[in-house]
């Protein structure tokens, strides 16, 4: 499979107004996430937006942006429209969805998700880091992976939640939402409605998993900063001035 890497960027989020063009160092953010995706090096890379300001300062910085409709109800419908207008011949077959807050993400961790599709049964790759701090154990915010363990940090996922799951002794698991897709997965699952759990969870993972489609894990050793408010931009801004 020929992997393309797609980021979706726009200027919805409240407490962090004009998120992805937030400047870190001189570039905005989501500059940043393009570059760290270019450092994966596993295919071309592109964001897809909604918002020409944030398409003009990918352009600006020599990247690939592609406007999208405004009212896609998640990052997979957008990044399935903007692949369809990048790659309608379907030569891409495997999709990597980046989130555009994410400045800080490691390469590796983009190229981990997509060796999960090594397996033809695997729909949908994601990560997962293993839960170290007693108070994200209980957190509402920090998303759980509930999954049978494959050997050398591979889990196939049984379910995502916000509660504190499995019960009893032993790991938690914070789900990291980094996704690699087969393309006819990805396509299959945003003509799907909304599932019963995902509306209950808020999860949108949910939905394939309820739709039967097989999603595996992998570890990776950090969960990168998601930028959500100004205190994550400091420490974005901290990070990688390092």
């Amino acid at each position: 499979m020929i992997p393309i890497v797609l980021i979706p960027a726009r200027m919805a989020a409240t407490r962090l107004p004009d998120k992805p063009l937030a400047d870190i160092h001189g570039q905005p953010m989501i500059v940043h996430v393009l570059r760290r995706a270019q450092e994966a090096d596993i295919g071309p890379v592109a964001v897809a937006t909604d918002t020409p300001a944030i398409a003009d300062a990918v352009r600006a910085a020599g990247g690939i942006a592609v406007l999208t409709a405004a009212d896609h109800p998640s990052g997979s419908d957008r990044i399935h429209e903007a692949l369809g207008r990048l790659d309608p011949e379907g030569r891409h077959q495997l999709i990597l969805n980046v989130q555009g807050d994410l400045p800080t993400i490691d390469p590796a961790a983009i190229r981990a998700a997509a060796a999960l599709m090594d397996h033809p049964d695997v729909a949908l790759g994601t990560l997962v880091a293993e839960i170290l701090r007693e108070e994200e154990r209980d957190a509402s915010q920090v998303v759980k992976m509930v999954g049978s363990p494959l050997g050398q940090g591979r889990h196939r996922a049984l379910y995502f939640t916000r509660a504190t799951a499995p019960w009893g002794e032993g790991p938690l698991y914070h789900h990291i939402g980094l996704y690699a897709w087969r393309r006819e997965a990805l396509a299959r699952f945003v003509a799907l409605p909304p599932s019963a759990l995902e509306r209950r969870e808020k999860l949108e993972q949910l939905r394939a998993l309820e739709a039967g489609m097989r999603v595996d894990a992998q570890e990776v050793a950090v969960v990168p900063l998601g930028v959500d408010t100004p205190a994550d931009l400091d420490r974005a801004r901290a990070i990688l001035a390092a």
